[in-house]
C-alpha cells in the first residue's frame, strides 16, 4: 500500500479541484480520475451539487429532492464509493449546497414538495417551504408556462389520470375538482396557469434571479432547514463529505443567521460562501465561514495584469469604433445604471411589485405614514432609484450590517438628486426608514437588490460595455479593472489576516471566459494601437449586407466578436457562434432571449462564418503569435500567484493545463479527462509543483505562514510582483511583460532575497544554481517569467 493510501483527508483544504458532475460525468468517472488528482497535489475534490435534480441536468442546481443523492450520478452508493476511494488517496470531498431554491420542474411531480403546494395551496404541509405571496394573484400561485394567452391554450389542456395535462406539463388537481368542466376546473385550483409573459409583472413567488423555473425556498424556517439539509448533514457527520460550498447566500432572508445555524449543525466544518463582493466591500466579519468562493481574488489577479493606461486607450477606441451612447455601452457607470432601471421595469418587475405591495401595507398600518399620502408610483420610483444606485449586491441585518448603513445613505443621496418630483424625493426617506426597521420590507429589498445586481450588471451591462471583455467578470469593475501591485499586496495581507482559509479562483463554472482566455485579452491593454490596427484590417463590412439590403452587423457585436475569436484562439464555428449569440442576447441591444430578432441573429451567424472563421482569422492568428510570449507571462504569473497567495486555491476541472473556454456552451460540456501518461506541459508542471508544496508544507501557506511583499529595485521594478510566505517560500512573477520589453527589459532591476540560500523549484535544469542575496531579475526570469523559490 502506498504512503498516500493511509493518509486521512485534512479538515481544512490546502487546495480544491472543482468537478462538474452530470449524467455524462458521474461519480464513477471521478473515481477513475482520483489517482491523477491526488498526484496533482490537491487535498479535496470540490463537487457540484449532488442531490436529486431535474433529469438530464448538466449542472445540478435545479434540485428536486433533498432527501436523495442524484441517481443519474450513481446515487448515494456512488457518492460513498467516491469518498472511500478519495480517502484512500488522501483526498476529501467538498460539496456544493443550494439553500436558496429548488426546481419548478416539468413535470411538476418531480418535486414532491412543490406538487403538494400546487395541490393543497396555503394549507399544504409543504406550504412553509416556499416564498409565496398569497395576498397577490387572488390567492393563487401564478404558473406562467402557457405559450399564449390562456383563452387560446385551453384547447391544448386536458385531464388525464387525475392530473391537468398541458404539453409536457402535468399538474395536480385540487381534491374534488376532477370532474368539473375545464374553465371551472382551472378557476378552482390553488394555482393559475398563465401566458409566460404574464410572469414578468404578476409572478407571486420568489425565484432565483429572474428564472421562473427555480422557485425560492424559505430555509429561514427551522423545519425547512432540517428537511432540506438533513442528508448533507448526515453525510458530513459520517465523514463521507468534509466541507461545503454555499451557493448564492444573498438570496436568503438572513444569510448570516443561516450560516450561523449551518456552522452549528456541521460542527464548524470548512465552508466557503459564494458571496460576490464589490471591489471595496468586505465579507461580514461575523459570518462563521472560511471565506468566499474567490471571485474577489480573481478580480485582483486579473487586474494586476491589466495596464490602466492601455485600458483607457482601448475604451477610447471602443467608443470611436462603436459610436455607443454613454448609457448604452459608451461609459461604464451610465451603462450600469440604465441596465438596472430597465431590469426593474422588465425582468424583475414582479419582484419590484411585491416590494411595493409590502411598502403599501406598511404605510396603511402606520398612522404617521398614512398622513404622507404616498402613492404606489412614488414608492416605486424611490425604491427603483435607490436599488439602482446601491454599489453592492445587498446589505444585511444586524449583526452583519457592516458598511451597509453608510452605503444606503450614499445611495439615498444619489437617488434624491436623480428624482424630479417632490413626492418621489420624499418617498426615498420613507424607503430608508422602512429599511432601518429591519422588517419584511428590508428583507425583500435586500433579496431584490442581489438579483438586480446579478441581472443588470453581470448579465446585461457586462455585455454592453465591451472595451475589454476580460474585465466583465463576476466581482469585477469593468470601468476600472486594473489593480496596482500595492493594492494586490494589501488584499493578500488582509486575506491572510482575516480569511486565510477562504477560496481563491481563476476559473469557475460561472466565469464568462476561462483564465487563459482572459490572460490573452488582457495583453491587449499593453498594445491598444496594435488592436486598433487589427480591427482596421479585418472589420470592413462585418458580415456583408443582409438579403433584404439592410446594413451590416452593428459595430458593438463586431468588436465583441473579434475579441472573442482572439481570446478563444481557434476558429471553432459552433463555439464562437454560441458565445456571440449569447453575448448579443444578454446585451439586449438588438436581440434578446425572449424577443429574438431573427435578422440580427442571422447577421451574427454570417459574421462568424465569413469573418471570424474565414479569412479574418489569419490576422487573429498572426496577432496571437506576436503576443504569445506575453500571454505566457500573464498566464503563468496569474497561475503561480493564485497557487501561493493567501487562501485555498480552487482549480476548475481541466485548468491544470491550458484551458480556453467560454461560459456557453463550454461550461456545460462534460469533463474529458486527459489520457494517462499524457506529457505535462509548462502549466501543469507549475501547478503540480506548487500544489504539492502546499500539501507537504501547509503551515507555510495558511494563517501560520505570514505574507510579506518583496519589492524590486531598478527602472523596471513595477513589472515584478514578489512575496514571501512564512519566510520559507518566495514567489516571483512578471507583470505587463510587453511594456517591459518595449522599455528595454529589466535593465539591471534586481530583487533582494531574504537571508539564506534559495533554489527555484520550477527550474528544469538539474544543476540549477542556488540563489542568495541580491539577484537580477533578468537572470532570475531567464528561463521563465516566474519563479518559485524555497530556502535550502
Amino acid at each position: 500500500m502506498s504512503t498516500r493510501a493511509v493518509r486521512r483527508p485534512l479538515p481544512v483544504p490546502t487546495a480544491t479541484y472543482r468537478v462538474q458532475l452530470q449524467p455524462d460525468h458521474p461519480f464513477a468517472a471521478v473515481v477513475e480520475d482520483v489517482p491523477r488528482l491526488a498526484d496533482l497535489g490537491v487535498s479535496h475534490l470540490h463537487l457540484s451539487p449532488v442531490l436529486e435534480a431535474v433529469p438530464g441536468s448538466t449542472h445540478g442546481y435545479d434540485v428536486v429532492d433533498h432527501s436523495r443523492v442524484r441517481a443519474e450520478l450513481g446515487g448515494e452508493d456512488g457518492l460513498r464509493e467516491l469518498s472511500a476511494v478519495a480517502a484512500r488517496h488522501g483526498l476529501g470531498l467538498v460539496v456544493d449546497v443550494v439553500p436558496n431554491h429548488m426546481a419548478f420542474p416539468v413535470p411538476a411531480r418531480l418535486n414532491r414538495a412543490l406538487w403538494l403546494l400546487l395541490r393543497d395551496g396555503p394549507e399544504a404541509e409543504t406550504a412553509r417551504w416556499f416564498d409565496v405571496d398569497w395576498t397577490a394573484g387572488d390567492g393563487r400561485l401564478l404558473v406562467p408556462v402557457l405559450a399564449d394567452r390562456v383563452g387560446r391554450e385551453t384547447a391544448a389542456m386536458r385531464v388525464a389520470d387525475g392530473e391537468l395535462v398541458y404539453g409536457p406539463h402535468r399538474f395536480p388537481l385540487r381534491p374534488g375538482t376532477e370532474s368539473l368542466p375545464l374553465p371551472e376546473l382551472l378557476d378552482a385550483q390553488h394555482y393559475r396557469l398563465a401566458w409566460w409573459r404574464v410572469g414578468r409583472t404578476e409572478l407571486n413567488y420568489r425565484r432565483f434571479f429572474s428564472v421562473s423555473d427555480l422557485i425560492a425556498v424559505r430555509v429561514e424556517d427551522p423545519e425547512v432547514f432540517e428537511a432540506t439539509h438533513r442528508l448533507l448533514l448526515d453525510l458530513l457527520a459520517e465523514g463521507v463529505v468534509h466541507g461545503l460550498r454555499v451557493d448564492h447566500p444573498d438570496g436568503l432572508a438572513d444569510p448570516g443567521a443561516y450560516l450561523r445555524l449551518l456552522a452549528e449543525r456541521t460542527g464548524g466544518a470548512w465552508t466557503a460562501v459564494e458571496k460576490i463582493l464589490a471591489p471595496a466591500e468586505q465579507l461580514p466579519a461575523a459570518w462563521p465561514v472560511a471565506g468566499t468562493t474567490g471571485y474577489d481574488a480573481l478580480h485582483r489577479l486579473d487586474g494586476l495584469f491589466t495596464d490602466p493606461g492601455g485600458h483607457a486607450q482601448l475604451a477610447d477606441f471602443y467608443r470611436e469604433f462603436t459610436g455607443a451612447a454613454d448609457d448604452l455601452g459608451g461609459r461604464w457607470r451610465p451603462t450600469e445604471l440604465r441596465a438596472a432601471h430597465e431590469m426593474l421595469g422588465g425582468e424583475l418587475a414582479a419582484e419590484l411589485n411585491r416590494l411595493v405591495r409590502v411598502a403599501l401595507a406598511r404605510r396603511d398600518a402606520d398612522p404617521e405614514l398614512r398622513q404622507l399620502d404616498l402613492t404606489p408610483t412614488a414608492l416605486r420610483a424611490a425604491a427603483t432609484a435607490l436599488l439602482a444606485r446601491l454599489p453592492v449586491y445587498r446589505t444585511y441585518p444586524p449583526p452583519d450590517t457592516g458598511d451597509g448603513t453608510r452605503l444606503l445613505a450614499r445611495a439615498a443621496h444619489e437617488a434624491r438628486s436623480a428624482l424630479a418630483l417632490p413626492d418621489e424625493v420624499e418617498a426615498v426617506d420613507v424607503v430608508v426608514r422602512l429599511l432601518r426597521e429591519e422588517g419584511e420590507f428590508a428583507t425583500r429589498f435586500a433579496q431584490l437588490s442581489g438579483a438586480l445586481r446579478a441581472k443588470s450588471a453581470e448579465d446585461t451591462a457586462f455585455y454592453r460595455y465591451a472595451p475589454l471583455l476580460s474585465a466583465g467578470e463576476v466581482g469585477g469593475d469593468p470601468g476600472h479593472p486594473a489593480v496596482s501591485t500595492s493594492e494586490f499586496h494589501e488584499y493578500c495581507a488582509r486575506q491572510r489576516r482575516d480569511w486565510p482559509h477562504g477560496q481563491t479562483v481563476l476559473t469557475t463554472h460561472d466565469t464568462k471566459r476561462s483564465a487563459d482566455v482572459r490572460a490573452a485579452l488582457a495583453v491587449l491593454t499593453e498594445c491598444p494601437e496594435r488592436w486598433r490596427r487589427l480591427l482596421a484590417d479585418v472589420s470592413g463590412p462585418a458580415a456583408g449586407p443582409a438579403d433584404d439590403g439592410s446594413t451590416a452587423l452593428d459595430p458593438h457585436t463586431v468588436w465583441t466578436g473579434w475579441q472573442t475569436a482572439y481570446g478563444l484562439g481557434v476558429p471553432d464555428r459552433d463555439r464562437l457562434a454560441g458565445a456571440l449569440l449569447k453575448a448579443a442576447r444578454e446585451a439586449k441591444l438588438h436581440t434578446t432571449w425572449t424577443e429574438p430578432d431573427t435578422l440580427h441573429e442571422e447577421l451574427v451567424e454570417r459574421f462568424v462564418d465569413k469573418s471570424l472563421c474565414g479569412q479574418g482569422f489569419d490576422a487573429v492568428t498572426a496577432l496571437a503569435e506576436e503576443l504569445a510570449p506575453h500571454l505566457r507571462a500573464g498566464a503563468l504569473g496569474r497561475r503561480l500567484l493564485h497557487l501561493t497567495m493567501p487562501g485555498v486555491p480552487d482549480l476548475y476541472q481541466g485548468t491544470e493545463d491550458e484551458y480556453r473556454a467560454l461560459v456557453d456552451p463550454d461550461n456545460r460540456n462534460p469533463h474529458r479527462v486527459r489520457p494517462a501518461g499524457d506529457a505535462p506541459g509548462e502549466r501543469r508542471a507549475l501547478t503540480r509543483t506548487a500544489l504539492r508544496l502546499r500539501r507537504e508544507r501547509p503551515e507555510w501557506f495558511d494563517e501560520r505562514g505570514d505574507y510579506q511583499p518583496l519589492y524590486a529595485d531598478g527602472p523596471a521594478a513595477e513589472h515584478c510582483v514578489a512575496f514571501t510566505r512564512a519566510g520559507a517560500v518566495v514567489t516571483v512573477a512578471t507583470r505587463l511583460s510587453m511594456r517591459l520589453a518595449e522599455a528595454g527589459g529589466w535593465c539591471g532591476t534586481s530583487l533582494t532575497l531574504p537571508d539564506g540560500r534559495w533554489t527555484d523549484l520550477l527550474a528544469t535544469e538539474e544543476s540549477a544554481p542556488d540563489l542568495a542575496g541580491r539577484v537580477t531579475l533578468g537572470e532570475l526570469t531567464r528561463r521563465a517569467p516566474v519563479a518559485l523559490l524555497v530556502r535550502r
